[in-house]
């Protein structure tokens, strides 16, 4: 399983949002500049996660992008769907029905241990992406960033959304 840069770069972003005092917003030329990524590529995933309703678009001058609801009610697998998409990673196509060992189709009565496998370990994957939120991550930033990195942050908001 490979998720799209898209998938971090939307956690990052929502994590930023998620600090911004009430009533702001930042544009995604912005977001992108903070992240060092290409703002138009970034702007595409913005928008699937507009579309998702897991952030929202303030128009105007101190217009941009803000959380649509709070952190605490987004999960990461929230993200990771809008962006990404739902599908399941793995596909079982039945090849074990081929070749010269196969079967008629009613002999086969229950899903190959494999599919059933692979179901289990995405169930524990999503399982774990919708217990985390973007609650969680917040909580977790001081102990994960160095203090110089907060630090000019923080002087970097404090410019922006003057």
């Amino acid at each position: 399983m490979k998720l799209s840069d898209g998938v971090e770069w939307g956690i990052h972003c929502c994590t930023v949002l998620a600090a911004l005092p009430e009533g702001t917003a930042l544009p995604a030329g912005r977001l992108a500049e903070f992240h060092g990524v290409p703002a138009a590529y970034l702007a595409k995933h913005l928008q699937a996660l507009s579309r998702a309703g897991i952030v929202t678009t303030e128009p105007g001058q101190r217009g941009g992008y803000r959380l649509a609801r709070p952190p605490a009610e987004i999960s990461l697998w929230d993200v990771v769907a809008a962006v990404d998409g739902s599908a399941p990673a793995f596909r079982c196509t039945e090849i074990r029905r081929r070749g010269p060992a196969a079967l008629p189709d009613r002999q086969y009565t229950r899903a190959c241990g494999i599919a059933r496998a692979m179901q289990r370990a995405e169930q524990a994957w999503r399982a774990e992406l919708q217990a985390t939120t973007l609650a969680d991550i917040l909580a977790d930033l001081a102990s994960s960033v160095p203090p110089r990195a907060v630090q000019r942050a923080g002087a970097w908001f404090m410019e922006v959304l003057r």
